[in-house]
């Protein structure tokens, strides 16, 4: 089946006791044992719901993946497979990674004995001299969040394998429609479903695949044990959204581009990240290893004042804390994904007071562009605002 076609009729698509077109809510936390010696599929339902099942079942089958978990957030996606590594173990990690992860793997993995090294993974040769002999896996973000920087997931992989290294990617801005890294060679695929695969902006969902049976078993105990596992109604969300993956990406991957572009000559932005545009680093690669360049884009206007000018005056974007959903939706990265990062490291990795992330929605592109035109044009050119403010830096300086 192509994708369109598998995203309805891959898997879990009918209730096989009633013929149901939609997956029921089984809400049940137990379910009965006819027979003690021949315990049935569920017991309980942390350890499997059929409606959680479904969902997981679907996802493994898009990304090509043996076995699929649903968790409780994209960061409990995360945190549960950052538990495959034990005391002792290294990992390399994506310099910029979601700040999410990032806190998560300097405040709490930290206190576990597990040791992180982040390095720029888009440099094979820092990926390389990054491992140790404690080193046991290689976690990959990319396109990365939020400057877009493009991994080669391919080339990590081939060399994680020489080193027998698992490699994890977080898929999260892609989704199985336009990029899977078990097929490129990762092992454990994750993403925050909350975002492109729910895509309604009603649910906060994570998940994970794995490319091989014997490793989906130890994801498995992990996630039966620690017990952060997606709700019976979220699952259902999830498995709706799911439905209409292809069917929003492709609008929305359509007015990204065009906005992008757009951006791209506008006088008041400084700099456009976004992998579609021929200019970006990582455009050929990402041409390469996926089938398209998504529907999430970055932006600079210089600086905090004008960012937040723009957030003031724009009617139709929602700012908020999120991406992939039906409504566009604009974020501040140095306040919201990133706010756990610490200044200095935010500016080493590009993200800046004047950096704006926008996740394009369903709206007409037309009115989007109008809208974000008006906003811009406000602001006026990003060099003279420059200018200005280095004036202003300078008469304060006098009067210190």
């Amino acid at each position: 089946m192509n994708f369109a076609t598998k995203l309805l009729h891959g898997t879990s698509c009918i209730d096989p006791v009633t013929g149901a077109a939609s997956v029921p809510i089984y809400q049940a936390s137990t379910f009965h044992q006819a027979d003690l010696d021949r315990p049935g599929v569920y017991d309980y339902a942390r350890s499997g719901n059929p409606t959680r099942h479904a969902l997981e079942e679907a996802i493994a089958v898009l990304e090509g993946g043996e076995r699929g978990f649903a968790f409780a957030s994209g960061m409990a996606a995360i945190s549960s497979v950052f538990m495959l590594f034990s005391a002792g173990d290294h990992v390399v990690v994506a310099e910029d990674v979601y700040g999410g992860t990032y806190r998560f793997l300097t405040k709490v993995l930290s206190r576990m004995g597990i040791t992180v090294s982040f390095v720029d993974t888009t440099s094979l040769e820092q990926v390389e001299a990054a491992i140790r002999p404690e080193t046991k896996g290689i976690y990959l973000e990319t396109p990365s969040n939020p400057t877009l920087k493009v991994t080669d997931i391919a080339a990590v992989c081939a060399l994680a394998k020489q080193r027998g290294l698992l490699v994890i990617v977080d898929n999260t801005f892609m989704t199985p429609y336009y990029q899977r890294p078990l097929e490129l060679g990762a092992d454990v695929v994750i993403h925050s479903a909350t975002k492109f695969i729910g895509g309604h902006s009603d649910v906060v969902a994570g998940l994970a695949v794995t490319r091989e049976a014997a490793l989906g078993e130890q994801l498995y105990m992990i996630q039966n044990g620690m017990g952060a596992i997606l709700g019976v109604q979220d699952s259902w969300l999830v498995l709706r959204g799911l439905k209409s993956l292809k069917a929003r990406l492709d609008v929305s991957t359509q007015t990204a581009e065009k906005l992008a572009r757009w951006l791209s000559t506008h006088p008041a932005v400084s700099r456009v990240y976004y992998t579609g545009l021929p200019e970006h680093d990582g455009h050929d690669l990402q041409n390469r290893q996926a089938s398209g360049h998504g529907a999430v884009l970055s932006f600079d206007v210089g600086s905090r004042e004008r960012a937040k000018a723009l957030f003031d005056r724009v009617r139709l974007p929602i700012v908020a804390v999120s991406l992939g959903a039906v409504e566009t939706i604009l974020s501040y990265p140095a306040m919201m994904s990133h706010a756990a990062m610490p200044p200095a490291e935010r500016a080493r990795r590009g993200i800046t007071d004047g950096l704006i992330r926008l996740s394009a929605g369903l709206e007409d592109a037309g009115d989007l562009l109008e809208d974000l035109a008006q906003a811009l044009d406000a602001l006026g050119p990003v060099e003279q605002a420059a200018d200005r403010d280095a004036a202003d830096d300078k008469q304060a300086f006098s009067w210190a």
